[in-house]
């Protein structure tokens, strides 16, 4: 049997370029699968208190928008901090966004990890959507003590595509990272999810799929 396929970070920026392109699927579409996918994941792991998503200024605070409007809808207590300004976020997370608020799912906005702490000490469930695979950079300031005032808290967490701080590429932190219970990774592992000691940070990886297969593509 073949091995299984990993994705580095140009190979998810890749295959994303690939489904828009070739087959024709609009970002807006894969995001509502991942964001629906990563909301089922959790679900089967079981809820029975607050959900509180960390969102950030990305897609992958996008599929943190998509996630909360399915909890919501599967009748989950649901809150939203964000913790970059709407202004950051892409078309299509704030589309998600807007739909999000629409529906009255409550959001809050949190301009330091000092504004977390009441949030954050009555949840079952962190959800961290804050940073994605295209990180490549140290993560520094209020980013940096929002993930570290996510570890320092009781509930169980749930990292979206990858834990925020950990790199893509290598299974290692920029800095620090999230380290998760549970990693609701899309099409494929992750490249850095191969070295031994990643599963600290990530946890239980479970692959999600977003509509597209995983293929040996070639960025470019």
């Amino acid at each position: 049997m073949p091995s299984p396929i990993v994705l580095t970070r140009e190979q998810v920026r890749a295959i994303d370029q690939w489904a828009i392109r070739e087959l024709g699927l609009p970002g807006i579409v894969l995001m509502e699968n991942a964001g629906r996918g990563a909301a089922e994941t959790l679900l089967a792991r079981g809820v029975s208190g607050p959900i509180v998503i960390c969102t950030g200024g990305g897609n992958n605070g996008g599929d943190g928008y998509v996630m909360a409007r399915h909890l919501w809808l599967a009748g989950c207590e649901v809150r939203v901090l964000e913790c970059a300004p709407p202004s950051r976020l892409s078309p299509d997370a704030s589309l998600y966004r807007s739909v999000a608020e629409r529906l009255g799912i409550d959001l809050r906005r949190r301009n330091s990890a000092r504004d977390l702490g009441d949030d954050l000490a009555h949840a079952e469930w962190i959800v961290d959507a804050l940073l994605g695979t295209g990180l490549t950079a140290e993560v520094r300031d209020d980013a940096a003590d929002v993930i570290r005032a996510i570890n320092a808290a009781s509930a169980q967490v749930f990292a979206v595509d990858l834990p925020s701080g950990l790199d893509c590429d290598r299974g290692i932190p920029l800095g620090v990272s999230i380290a998760a219970d549970v990693t609701a990774t899309f099409v494929a592992r992750k490249a850095g999810f191969e070295n031994p000691d990643a599963r600290r940070w990530t946890g239980d990886v479970v692959v999600v799929g977003i509509g597209v297969p995983a293929i040996r593509v070639s960025p470019g």
